[in-house]
């Protein structure tokens, strides 16, 4: 097993359950959400202001979920972020959802770069691809 690249920790609350008393499917993907987010701050890239300065913003483009066990109400769960290609206009992550030790969610989200106006494809800022690589530790795209 390899270390991902970054770890985000959340506590579960009463508005991420559904009527069964176990989170609601969906919000694994926020949760997701929340962890690539810090994950991005964490390497000194703020996406508001990327959006305002650079007029550039990433946005999901392909998600693939596979649930294996619940998370419910008040469980602490750790969601790791771990980016498996980076291309010129995109990133494809892996990211898994534990709670202690144990597997309970575990996708594949595909985000690309796009300018924040028209929302066309845009290249991944070049400082953006240098910090990745080390988290990576995959080749920069050429071009």
């Amino acid at each position: 097993m390899t270390v991902p690249a970054y770890q985000h920790e959340l506590r579960v609350y009463w508005e991420d359950t559904d009527a069964g008393g176990v989170v609601f499917y969906a919000n694994y993907l926020k949760f997701m959400e929340r962890a690539r987010t810090e994950w991005l701050r964490a390497l000194g890239f703020e996406q508001e202001t990327m959006r305002r300065d650079e007029g550039l913003m990433f946005v999901v483009s392909d998600t693939a979920l596979r649930y294996l066990a619940p998370a419910r109400l008040d469980d602490w769960l750790r969601i790791s972020v771990e980016p498996v290609e980076v291309g010129r206009a995109s990133l494809t992550i892996d990211q898994q959802v534990f709670r202690g030790e144990q597997l309970l969610t575990q996708g594949r989200i595909r985000i690309g770069c796009v300018d924040a106006l028209s929302l066309k494809p845009s290249r991944i800022p070049a400082r953006i691809l240098q910090a990745l690589q080390p988290a990576a530790a995959l080749p920069l795209p050429r071009g």
